[in-house]
């Protein structure tokens, strides 16, 4: 498996300012509509509260589907350039955790692998030498908000901005980077992240695929779930926290890890974090270094 050298990734340029999508530009529009039509007929109320129900409905459900792009920018596949250099990107979320993490650095590092760490804010502060060895590893953290609670996707702006920037805090003082990406606990979201990341400077990802091995306790089921069609530019998605143990008590992650990498060096894709996934020539070097290499 080609590995890329261990120099500090590129910087990550900033996103830009929020601008609303098609879905709630239409939104917006429906409520003046709805309101003006209330004004003008009253005796028409009932279809502008019916539209307007009809629109909260449409919008809950665009946020419970976590690849949606309907709600605002979203990676599910790493940008095509890096797509073309055959990398992909191993993604593993809710930890860090004392009894998981180590172990998967470890695996991570016998095969010369990176990944990104989608990291709790909350579980930063308590284990803040795991988020360090994380780092030093050369591998990167996101943001996966303060608490990983389970009404994330409930919260208006204010809260969202808290749960965002005290998990962005967290990981800033315990290992002095920044995250550049965030992923919402479960995937769900609603209207109203979107703009909080882009104040933020923060890039919604959710994935490509993923194992469900914070519920499966088949490791063979959780492998077939994410290498099935695997190419580049695949955004792969495993929990080094809450992860599901198998039959002899093992966490899915460690049963799992090694045989995906493997299936990886096999199909010769790399696996980088998200952030070098923006410098697809460093990718194409190191796998024609390794191409060489007798």
């Amino acid at each position: 498996m080609p590995s890329l050298p261990p120099d500090r990734p590129p910087a990550v340029p900033a996103r830009g300012p929020w601008h609303p999508s098609p879905l709630i530009r239409g939104s917006v529009a429906l409520h003046v509509g709805a309101a003006a039509l209330a004004m003008v007929r009253p005796h028409g109320w009932p279809w502008a509260l019916g539209a307007v129900l009809a629109d909260h409905a449409v919008l809950a459900a665009v946020g419970l589907w976590p690849r949606s792009r309907l709600l605002g920018p979203n990676w599910t596949h790493l940008p095509a350039p890096s797509a073309a250099a055959r990398a992909v990107a191993i993604t593993i979320d809710d930890g860090p955790d004392p009894q998981v993490t180590p172990r998967v650095l470890d695996l991570l590092a016998e095969h010369g692998a990176h990944a990104t760490f989608f990291c709790i804010g909350e579980r930063i502060e308590r284990h803040p030498q795991l988020a360090r060895a994380i780092v030093a590893r050369h591998h990167e953290i996101g943001n996966h908000s303060q608490r990983h609670a389970g009404y994330f996707s409930l919260l208006g702006p204010r809260g969202l901005a808290l749960e965002i920037g005290r998990a962005q805090q967290a990981i800033g003082d315990t290992t002095g980077e920044v995250a550049h990406f965030f992923r919402a606990p479960a995937g769900l979201r609603n209207p109203f992240l979107e703009p909080v990341l882009a104040r933020a400077n923060l890039r919604l990802v959710s994935w490509t695929r993923r194992g469900f091995d914070t519920v499966t306790t088949s490791a063979e089921r959780v492998l077939a779930r994410l290498t099935h069609r695997l190419g580049g530019g695949d955004i792969l998605l495993l929990h080094d926290g809450h992860a599901a143990r198998t039959r002899d008590g093992t966490p899915v992650i460690l049963a799992v890890l090694p045989r995906l990498l493997a299936a990886l060096s096999a199909a010769q894709l790399t696996p980088v974090t998200l952030r070098r996934a923006l410098a697809p020539a460093a990718i194409r070097s190191a796998a024609g270094i390794a191409a060489e290499t007798p």
